[in-house]
């Protein structure tokens, strides 16, 4: 079973407004991940959550970070623990990615394993999303912090690079 994850609880201070919250981004991020192989997919909600859940597909999974304003790490925390324990893996993938597509999701979502680690590469520049197997999650929740996420983890250990520059960008959009 592979878990989908999107992390839609910031700010969005550079934006001006939470990134879950521009147009459709939310609802794209869970199609996206749905269509790219995910059995489930949780968004995880985190600044005006009341205003983005009015924005979620029907019958999508869903979680408050509380701790929101830590950082991308309470984000990430938050959503590794409402993963379905029966997953093998999770995709974690940004909301403001507005040019990925389920073919990205797919070709990541072909190393899931629970002893796999593998990123969406552009042009050889790691990005989103990431494959994050079931046996690295204590790891990775260890070594977060702040506005981190897991990019230590993934520095410190064998990650595959799934090569997608020919299907997106990869580019997460930061302003308006």
């Amino acid at each position: 079973m592979l878990h989908g994850i999107v992390l839609a609880a910031g700010a969005g201070r550079r934006m001006g407004t939470p990134k879950a919250l521009v147009d459709d981004w939310l609802a794209r991020a869970v199609h996206v991940l749905r269509a790219g192989g995910c059995d489930r997919v949780t968004a995880v909600l985190g600044a005006r959550a009341d205003d983005a859940l009015a924005l979620l597909p029907p019958r999508t999974a869903y979680v408050v970070a509380q701790d929101w304003a830590d950082g991308m790490s309470a984000s990430l925390r938050a959503g590794l623990a409402a993963a379905d324990p029966a997953a093998e893996a999770v995709v974690v993938t940004l909301v403001d990615l507005p040019d990925l597509v389920p073919e990205v999701v797919a070709r990541v979502g072909r190393h899931a394993a629970a002893g796999s680690l593998a990123r969406a590469a552009y042009a050889g520049v790691p990005g989103h999303p990431v494959l994050l197997g079931r046996d690295h999650w204590a790891g990775v929740l260890a070594e977060t912090g702040g506005d981190r996420g897991a990019k230590g983890y993934l520095a410190s250990h064998e990650v595959v690079l799934v090569e997608c520059g020919d299907l997106a960008t990869g580019q997460d959009v930061d302003a308006r």
